[in-house]
């Protein structure tokens, strides 16, 4: 029976990493905010190869509006500054010695809508993920009920348990997405 529990623990690991996951790509999607993370998949051409922009500068938040890059060795701003414009971010960075400025524009009602979207999208992955991990559990029950590890009995309500895992899990994705679109369409 051990061997049951420890599938459940698994299958609920493995689940909730891809709720860690979505958070991830959440906070990655602007919402009118400055945040840190906003820069996190900036990659920066220095010294002949692509690195993450934390490798080069630091970035902060001096308000609410704008985040602070401070660029370690000069020579970087412009690559800095070229790097940060050419993400896909909608964000005009403006450098000022080795400091680089970049105001968070407000966002307009037709780029929300499109935020919107992409958490769905985001969202819907991470369920497909759990549901990959829900499949994989109930083929093991199916393995180990065929080799007589476990009976029957136990291998229907092993599987019932298991998809209140999931179904629990999705429901946290759900609230997450909702929350997500709230903050995002707030005004």
């Amino acid at each position: 029976m051990s061997e049951v529990a420890g599938l459940k623990k698994d299958l609920s690991r493995r689940m909730e990493g891809a709720v860690e996951v979505l958070h991830k790509e959440f906070t990655g999607l602007r919402t009118g905010r400055a945040s840190v993370s906003l820069l996190e998949p900036v990659m920066v051409d220095a010294y002949g190869s692509q690195v993450p922009l934390n490798q080069v500068a630091s970035v902060s938040v001096p308000e609410s509006r704008m985040l602070s890059v401070q660029v370690w060795d000069k020579s970087m701003v412009k690559s800095v500054e070229k790097a940060i414009r050419d993400a896909g971010l909608g964000l005009n960075p403006a450098a000022d010695g080795t400091l680089v400025r970049v105001p968070i524009p407000a966002l307009n009602e037709e780029r929300r809508s499109e935020l919107t979207k992409v958490a769905g999208k985001y969202a819907e992955q991470a369920k497909i993920s759990v549901r990959n991990v829900r499949r994989d559990g109930m083929d093991q029950l199916k393995k180990w009920e065929k080799d007589s590890v476990i009976s029957q009995d136990e291998l229907h309500s092993e599987e019932k348990e298991i998809q209140k895992i999931t179904d629990k899990v999705i429901e946290d994705i759900d609230k997450s997405l909702a929350h997500k679109e709230q903050e995002i369409m707030q005004v």
